[in-house]
């Protein structure tokens, strides 16, 4: 059961054509990632986001096709792409952990199997591959579809300097350009409907003011997402918090300023204020407390 993980990357392999899966990784460093697991989910994914250090931030990964569909990409990320494929493993090893304790056989077809199944839960709305639109595009809307699954809970409420805001988003439907499946009217109106849905709803949110104030507050594992200042854009970027030896709270995270896989160089709180294009941040923190089995979410399982 230890070397789940191993069979995972390489049953997955096929998926990604020729390339190497993680680059210059072994059978030994994946063996020691999984002896070094945490007893949760949030320190189970600041260990496997760390795994992954290294490998390139790469955009658009999930627009090469010409229909919707699940991309599996353990090569390349860009912020997303990263965050929803450490969170995806991190699910999938505490869920075959418990199947493990239960008894139940799991075979290595199975461990990918989880992989891709939390992985789709994550990125669709309700876990339904249903067209371009079922993709959860704007991160507010990821954090409102996931926390309504139970997989992680918004926490920004409870930090300090914290602030209750509303603010729309029309980032999408406005640039169309940049979209080329909102050329179709139809996918165009699902997306205005998307937009409109999440506009109007206050949230918590930490000001860049107030940011230095709230990074006293993070755990490792936090969910960091870090809110743009431009109109019609909720989220700019996103991360895992990482304590570092100064004891400051770091971003583990694809970055495009780097150009790859970091932990960054600032402490959270200097890396906001130094981004003009950020505003504050939201923070999500993944349930340590319950394992959430895929045999609970039927729904868009089986695509």
């Amino acid at each position: 059961m230890k070397n789940w993980f191993t069979y995972v990357l390489f049953i997955l392999s096929p998926l990604l054509g020729t390339a190497q899966l993680i680059p210059a990784s072994t059978d030994d460093q994946l063996g020691q990632l999984i002896s070094q697991t945490g007893r949760t989910a949030p320190e189970t994914a600041v260990l496997v986001g760390k795994n992954l250090l290294g490998l390139p931030y790469v955009p658009h990964t999930l627009d090469q096709q010409p229909t919707e569909q699940l991309v599996v990409n353990l090569r390349e990320f860009d912020c997303t792409t990263y965050l929803e494929t450490v969170l995806a493993l991190t699910l999938a090893w505490h869920d075959n952990r418990d199947r493990a304790i239960g008894s139940r056989a799991v075979t290595p077809a199975a461990c990918s199997a989880l992989f891709r199944q939390y992985l789709t839960r994550l990125r669709y709305r309700d876990g339904r591959i249903d067209g371009y639109v079922s993709r959860l595009h704007y991160f507010s809307d990821w954090l409102r579809d996931n926390e309504r699954k139970g997989f992680l809970a918004d926490v920004t409420a409870t930090l300090p300097g914290r602030v209750m805001v509303s603010k729309p988003v029309n980032y999408m439907t406005s640039a169309v350009y940049k979209y080329p499946p909102l050329s179709d009217p139809a996918v165009l109106d699902q997306m205005i409907r998307v937009e409109s849905a999440l506009n109007g709803q206050p949230f918590a949110f930490v000001p860049k003011k107030n940011v230095r104030l709230a990074e006293t507050a993070l755990h490792d594992g936090d969910i960091v997402m870090l809110t743009a200042a431009r109109p019609g854009l909720d989220m700019k970027h996103v991360g895992l918090a990482v304590r570092q030896p100064s004891g400051r709270m770091h971003l583990l995270h694809a970055s495009s300023d780097a150009g790859r896989v970091v932990v960054s160089s600032t402490p959270i709180a200097d890396y906001v204020l130094n981004h003009p294009r950020l505003s504050g941040l939201r923070v999500a923190r993944l349930r340590p407390d319950q394992v959430l089995t895929a045999d609970r979410y039927h729904t868009g399982f089986s695509r």
